[in-house]
């Protein structure tokens, strides 16, 4: 059986999302199996996601997925570059053969062609020196200017949310040495966080759809549709105002020093946000006041949640420990008895059985169960809430006449 991995947040799942597993069945056959690592409760934009991790995997699973991993907590909250090579690490144990990802550009020469550039030693002094001559340039940019002197109009590709994800899954195959192939397919709908237009619709704008009372059904495959509905009646979607309530609350018993061990906290990025949360205001006010030039605001809003979620930059480091599965089908199941046993990481189907890995594995665990807490404090409904839910939960199975 072969497998491709998809890296995803499904924030919701939508026919886009649908599109490019279809294409993968396309190009390799209808047997292969479709391994998406998404995205827990929080995403890499610093904020909660719409819908939380197992109702967003069933969704998926539903939809055309096989096997729905969780990327664990501190790789979701981490830089696009962590982000991507949190999971191409947990793909590439499984043994998937090819890893699969949207494109502005549908690109790949020009996408390799940039990574190859960013992992030279020229790039990275470059970029470095750029960065210590003006103090008002931040990382982004910085390499936007020095792969533009560098390479030319290719550098415009790095103004696209998903060619930049690209370009970093190809450096973390490149990096790991993983034996992976990419499957460059370019975007039909609106790009990532941007309003499509026709039959398909981005992420962000249904996101906006459905929080404004919307009906997104045209835009999402009925399958995934009929469990975001579900979720909905049951009051199971995010609440911005209580989640923020609860957010605050956490972060006003960080002690300062803890700060200073954030993810990306260097330069003194993480005493200036504990500054700014001491300026009070709410969470926007927080980030706005604590952002600059170089300190983006989506740097701080990710910093801002590995506070209040207890997370330390230690936590970001080397691969994922292990693999846990939120939602499978029996294609995906027979993947996992086909190669669970080998895996270099190891797959756990049952939340307990974390304990007998013990060590990061388990503290890996406990910040993403921890997390859910959070997150359901962020709901609407607290209906069967549990502060240990996320310890009782077990994969949700679909059986094949249940998929699309």
């Amino acid at each position: 059986m072969r497998a491709v991995g998809i890296v995803c947040e499904y924030n919701p799942f939508h026919r886009g999302h649908q599109y490019l597993i279809e294409t993968c069945r396309d190009r390799l056959g209808s047997d292969a199996a479709v391994v998406c690592a998404m995205s827990g409760d929080f995403v890499q934009r610093g904020e909660a996601a719409l819908f939380d991790k197992f109702t967003r995997a069933e969704a998926a699973c539903r939809a055309g997925a096989d096997l729905v991993l969780e990327l664990p907590l501190p790789w979701c909250l981490s830089s696009a570059e962590g982000f991507a090579s949190g999971a191409v690490a947990m793909l590439t144990a499984l043994g998937c053969e090819y890893l699969a990802f949207g494109s502005e550009s549908g690109d790949g020469e020009t996408l390799r062609k940039l990574a190859a550039y960013l992992l030279s030693s020229d790039a990275l002094t470059d970029i470095r020196r750029r960065m210590g001559a003006d103090a008002s340039l931040s990382f982004a940019r910085a390499r936007q200017i020095s792969a533009q002197e560098a390479l030319g109009d290719a550098a415009l590709f790095l103004n696209s949310p998903n060619d930049i994800l690209g370009v970093e899954y190809l450096k973390a195959i490149k990096i790991s040495g993983a034996d992976m192939k990419p499957l460059i397919v370019r975007r039909e709908d609106g790009g990532h966080d941007s309003r499509g237009e026709g039959a398909f619709c981005s992420a962000m704008q249904l996101r906006e759809m459905i929080l404004g009372g919307t009906d997104p059904a045209p835009y999402i495959p009925a399958e995934a549709m009929a469990v975001y509905r579900s979720a909905m009646e049951a009051g199971k979607i995010r609440d911005d105002r209580l989640l923020e309530t609860a957010l605050l609350s956490r972060l006003y018993f960080v002690k300062p020093e803890a700060f200073d061990r954030l993810p990306d906290a260097g330069g003194g990025a993480g005493r200036r946000l504990f500054k700014a949360l001491l300026n009070g205001g709410g969470t926007d006010q927080i980030i706005a006041a604590a952002s600059s030039k170089r300190l983006t605001a989506a740097r701080m809003r990710r910093m801002l949640y590995c506070a209040a979620l207890g997370l330390c930059a230690e936590d970001t480091k080397g691969v994922p420990p292990c693999l846990r599965v939120l939602a499978a089908d029996e294609k995906g199941r027979a993947l996992l008895r086909e190669r669970g046993a080998d895996s270099p990481i190891p797959v756990l189907t049952k939340p307990a059985a974390v304990r007998a890995l013990g060590g990061r594995a388990e503290r890996i665990f406990t910040l993403g169960a921890d997390a859910h807490n959070l997150y359901s404090l962020g709901q609407r409904s607290r209906a069967g809430m549990h502060p240990d839910a996320d310890w009782r939960r077990n994969p949700t199975i679909v059986k094949n006449d249940e998929k699309t």
